[in-house]
């Protein structure tokens, strides 16, 4: 007998478990609440300008070409990707820049314009980041770390007796500042720690696992956008049969104390076998499913990852002093982080990310224009915050950091739009705006991140950045094959698509 999972949302974790739940045999519904598939990873045209509303970088692509061919598909044939080079293009306050590279004998030249002394370091850092992952990424990425019967599968003992490998009991500031000396190259690599949305004074320095997967398994953008991506996916999930449903705001998850039965859409009750949640599971729990307030409190305590605000330029005039990405840094980076963690307020001098996808694809904007993605951290949802009130001052701070940078864009401006937490919270149902789910903000954050298996419900399955293994594409993919994979051993079924 065919078994039925009802998926709530599309991102790109339902949608990955969407479609492996189909090719393993089930009968896969898709609701989604918005009127376009991808979640956060979205698209937006303004004018003659196409922007990227989300993901601006890809890593790890051997995840996304393993579901293709899981699916009986070809990747090579869908998407095109794009090595990026430089990486970025990083402008310090002073007004030094350094162009990141996955050459290493680029980068290197790079470094030692900053300090002869760190180009020896750079080579032992990158050993020290190759070190954390080969410790982490089959229990941390590729295995269901809450289910400890698969993971205490002999493989990964010898893994687990050495776990401080992986520098848990350090900061990220605390691991980079091990390593280098010039303040620009630690303000440089502490950055990842944002790539999940947390606060690199405060996050295991286990994330220093994060340069290893940019620099050395690397970089790339999607020719045509970002969004291809999930373009392609809704083509995987079609071929496989899986039936998507636009504007379907799912009310609630239907259970009997114990066990899923259903979804309540529009009034009307859909039963199913299995129900696989793309929504972050604090929402979830806080809008759909009754009952169980000791889980509600439990995950209401996690912090969330920060959010982010977004202006979306159309501007008229090329620089070609800017690359494909950029990062503009503050002056303080410690108080910065304290101002968005901390205070919880808009830091005064915010770091700025630039995407410009049309240095690699011109057609994204006019003959002789750009189209800018302008991405600062910021806070996640407060009932103190008013981002109506905010958004003026926060504006003309972006304005004046680029133009003491030396490029004066505000006259240039020709289409904006513009992306508050207000926004991400409405448009994706994030845990009070965040972009990330969970913050990665304490040592044991990977353990307490939510699991993709309810321990409430039998049944209900979690995919997507609020659930493990965490944020990020390859990450959230990895969910919904983790979920996929769980309910179809739940079901007794084939792990194998027939």
């Amino acid at each position: 007998m065919i078994k039925r999972v009802l998926v709530i949302g599309s991102g790109l974790g339902a949608l990955s478990g969407a479609i492996r739940l189909a090719r393993m045999g089930f009968e896969v519904h898709v609701y989604e609440k918005n009127a376009r598939a991808g979640g956060k990873l979205n698209e937006k045209r303004l004018g003659g300008y196409r922007f990227d509303t989300g993901p601006s970088l890809l890593t790890m692509p051997f995840v996304i070409d393993e579901l293709f061919e899981f699916a009986g598909a070809s990747r090579e044939e869908k998407l095109a990707l794009v090595p990026i080079e430089p990486i970025c293009r990083y402008f310090f306050v002073e007004g030094s820049i350094l162009d990141a590279s996955a050459d290493l004998a680029k980068m290197k030249a790079e470094i030692a314009k900053f300090s002869q002394r760190d180009v020896a370091a750079y080579e032992k850092f990158l050993r020290y980041s190759e070190r954390i992952y080969q410790r982490t990424a089959e229990i941390f990425l590729f295995s269901p770390i809450h289910e400890f019967v698969k993971l205490l599968k002999l493989k990964n003992l010898g893994t687990l007796l050495r776990l401080h490998e992986i520098d848990p009991l350090r900061t990220v500031h605390q691991g980079v500042s091990r390593f280098f000396e010039d303040e620009r190259l630690v303000q440089l690599f502490d950055r990842y720690a944002t790539y999940n949305g947390s606060n690199p004074y405060r996050a295991p320095a286990t994330l220093n696992v994060i340069p290893y997967v940019e620099y050395v398994l690397g970089s790339y953008y999607i020719r045509g956008g970002m969004y291809r991506l999930a373009e392609a996916l809704l083509d995987l999930a079609a071929q496989a049969g899986v039936q998507l449903h636009y504007c379907s705001p799912v009310q609630k998850i239907l259970h009997d104390g114990r066990r899923v039965t259903g979804l309540q859409i529009e009034g009307e009750k859909l039963a199913t076998d299995y129900v696989l949640c793309g929504q972050d599971v604090v929402v979830a729990h806080e809008q759909l499913i009754e009952g169980f307030e000791r889980r509600k409190r439990k995950l209401n305590q996690l912090e969330p990852s920060c959010s982010g605000l977004v202006f979306l330029w159309g501007v008229r005039k090329e620089h070609e002093q800017l690359a494909h990405h950029n990062i503009f840094f503050s002056r303080d980076y410690k108080k910065e982080f304290e101002q968005i963690f901390e205070q919880r307020m808009p830091p005064d001098d915010p770091t700025l990310y630039v995407a410009i996808t049309s240095k690699n694809d011109p057609e994204h904007a006019p003959a002789e224009c750009e189209n800018w993605f302008v991405l600062l951290t910021m806070p996640y949802l407060t009932s103190a915050m008013n981002w109506r009130e905010a958004l003026p001052k926060v504006r003309a701070l972006t304005l004046e950091k680029l133009r003491r940078a030396g490029f004066d864009v505000e006259g240039s401006i020709e289409e904006e739009d513009v992306i508050t937490p207000e926004d991400f919270y409405q448009l994706y149902r994030s845990n009070r705006g965040s972009i990330y789910g969970v913050s990665s903000n304490s040592r044991n954050t990977a353990f307490k991140r939510p699991p993709n298996r309810s321990r409430d419900l039998k049944g209900l399955y979690f995919a997507g950045g609020s659930t493990h293994p965490g944020g990020g594409i390859p990450l959230v993919m990895l969910s919904g094959k983790i979920a996929a994979e769980l309910i179809a051993a739940a079901a007794r079924v084939s792990l194998s698509r027939p």
